[in-house]
């Protein structure tokens, strides 16, 4: 088995491709270590000293260090609990996982309002799924529609992503641009 990894724009991330498909839909984020007891993968990879956080895309791993350690200290470990993983044909995660939908618990009083508040929250959905998910994956990360109220659009930024020095920038000139040109009523875009 070849595990190739990529670099990330954020320096503290790395992705690793193991050349398969992990999570036919969602993604799945791992930080703490009970978090992690979902996943014998995640588990292992949480327990090497200097990994701070795992996440699981569609057939990537990214996988972020603390500052203190170096990635060729890191790699090797990581590497080997990956491939042993795999090669063992061990599940993702120990029970069969569901991603559930989040859903926006604001209501706006009147059914006109509310359709159109409906309608703008599904295309910002369906922007950010069509246009920015796929080139956020690319990098090793994720951003997730958290809500949008009073024209300001919220999402979650996961992997790579998270904590990235260029992610702001991204967020600004390139994610909020394109929002605000294909829908009038978006007025910024802020990360969580």
């Amino acid at each position: 088995m070849f595990i190739q990894t990529e670099e990330t724009p954020n320096p503290l991330t790395l992705k690793f491709i193991p050349g398969k498909v992990l999570m036919e839909s969602g993604t799945q984020e791992f930080v703490t270590a009970e978090e992690a007891k979902a996943s014998p993968l995640a588990e292992k990879l949480l327990n090497i000293d200097g990994v701070r956080s795992i996440f699981f895309g569609r057939d990537f791993i990214s996988i972020t260090k603390i500052k203190e350690k170096d990635w060729y200290i890191l790699k090797p470990p990581i590497l080997g609990a990956i491939m042993e993983h795999f090669v063992a044909e061990k599940p993702l995660f120990y029970e069969k996982k569901t991603n559930k939908l989040e859903k926006n618990g604001k209501k706006i009083v009147g059914q006109e309002k509310e359709s159109k508040e409906d309608a703008i929250v599904n295309e910002i959905k369906e922007l950010l799924e069509t246009r920015v998910r796929p080139a956020v994956a690319q990098d090793g990360g994720d951003i997730i529609f958290d809500k949008f109220e009073e024209g300001i659009v919220y999402v979650k930024l996961k992997g790579a992503c998270s904590g990235c020095p260029s992610s702001t920038m991204t967020l600004k000139s390139g994610i909020e641009k394109m929002l605000k040109y294909y829908i009038p009523e978006v007025l910024e875009v802020r990360a969580l």
